[in-house]
């Protein structure tokens, strides 16, 4: 196999689920059916790593020093949703249900990988959410052990400064079935009825 080659199949196993076979199959497609739309992806990355920061205030992804959407003076100045990842903002974006600001976490705690408070800037968080201007901080973080134990610590840390968070409801799914879902989400829509 030439270096190069090689040299692309490694680099597309690096996305997540992609596995040896995957990232073969993906880079002869390129190569053998798709030359242009390789070379557009190729673009696209390098145009994307060359201009894709950290936006100043939220940490989400922005092409300039502040998002648009921490920028935008119509936005509800009063409410901060935390979020693990620029993705789970883009999805609560989509839902347009939200007109509120964000905090983007850049993971949750993870002891087995070595994230901890510091590494999510929970600091950060802190001194953003006690600006005086926001009255509550919306904890989206997963649903797993680990986002639980995020949303846990950042709700004890807001509490002792006295600021109101609150948390995602969780519960039965739109269009779900009784017989379908899972008993711990139907114990948790039991406890969280309203």
């Amino acid at each position: 196999m030439p270096d190069s080659l090689e040299a692309l199949i490694e680099a597309l196993r690096q996305l997540p689920g992609v596995g040896a076979k995957s990232a073969a199959r993906m880079a002869y497609h390129l190569l053998q059916h798709d030359r242009d739309g390789a070379q557009r992806l190729a673009d696209a990355l390098m145009a994307a790593v060359r201009n894709i920061r950290h936006c100043e205030r939220c940490h989400t992804f922005s092409e300039q020093p502040i998002c648009s959407t921490c920028a935008d003076p119509a936005r509800d100045q009063t409410r901060l949703c935390v979020v693990e990842t620029p993705s789970d903002q883009a999805v609560l974006e989509r839902t347009g249900a939200y007109d509120g600001l964000y905090f983007v976490l850049q993971g949750r705690i993870s002891p087995l990988d070595g994230v901890g408070i510091a590494e999510l800037g929970l600091a950060e968080l802190m001194v953003r959410a006690s600006d005086g201007v926001i009255e509550e901080v919306i904890v989206a973080t997963s649903f797993t052990a680990e986002g639980e134990a995020t949303a846990h610590i950042i709700s004890q840390a807001l509490a002792k400064r006295g600021i109101r968070a609150t948390r995602l409801a969780r519960g039965v799914p739109i269009g779900g079935e009784l017989e379908y879902v899972d008993l711990g989400t139907i114990a948790h829509a039991l406890a969280d009825r309203h």
